[in-house]
């Protein structure tokens, strides 16, 4: 007569391996991907009428990048200069006939009313060859100096950093010290013959 082997109890395995699954489901964190915090304009109504803006030249630096520079205007520049040459751009704090002009304007909830806003404008373009490494750089500086003027406009008239204001103070700063950043087409500057 065979002696009987005595089977393993694997009842609970499935209970266990149901455990073990949830524990490390909530344990564990998903790789999140980081972009660009940007908010795209408004789609416009399809009955509005195109108007052909032109916008002044002094009013718009362009910022080029490709894989070997950076252009700010017609001159390379190092990305450690980058945000200061941006910040007395859009500022324009001597009034120079070269860089932007500044418009009165209505700020809604201001207590002094009016500010001269600036109708600066980043153009920033960049051909294929960039590398994203560069092109994030680029933008982290174009953002920064925005950031800063408006750090710089909240102290002075509000006694704290942008970040620590209620959003209608933000708004209102928003509207002194807009972010116009545009965006062109990358090209490609690489493949000319």
């Amino acid at each position: 007569m065979a002696k009987k082997t005595p089977a393993i109890n694997s009842s609970s395995t499935a209970d266990i391996a149901f455990l073990l699954l949830c524990y490390f489901l909530m344990t564990t964190t998903m790789g999140s991907h980081y972009g660009l915090s940007r908010r795209l304009p408004p789609m416009p109504d399809p009955n509005q009428k195109v108007e052909d803006q032109k916008v002044n030249r002094r009013n718009i630096i362009v910022v080029k990048i490709n894989s070997a520079d950076i252009l700010a205007g017609t001159e390379a520049i190092d990305i450690s200069l980058l945000k200061d040459k941006i910040k007395e751009f859009l500022s324009n704090p001597a009034n120079d006939p070269n860089l932007p002009e500044k418009e009165v304007k209505e700020i809604e909830g201001y207590s002094k009313g009016t500010y001269p806003v600036s109708k600066g404008v980043i153009s920033l373009q960049n051909d294929r060859g960039t590398s994203y490494q560069a092109y994030i750089a680029v933008q982290n500086e174009l953002v920064k100096a925005v950031n800063e003027l408006r750090d710089e406009f909240s102290m002075r008239e509000f006694g704290k950093v942008y970040v620590a204001l209620d959003e209608t103070t933000q708004k209102i700063v928003r509207d002194c010290i807009p972010q116009n950043i545009s965006e062109a087409e990358p090209k490609d500057v690489g493949n000319r013959r």
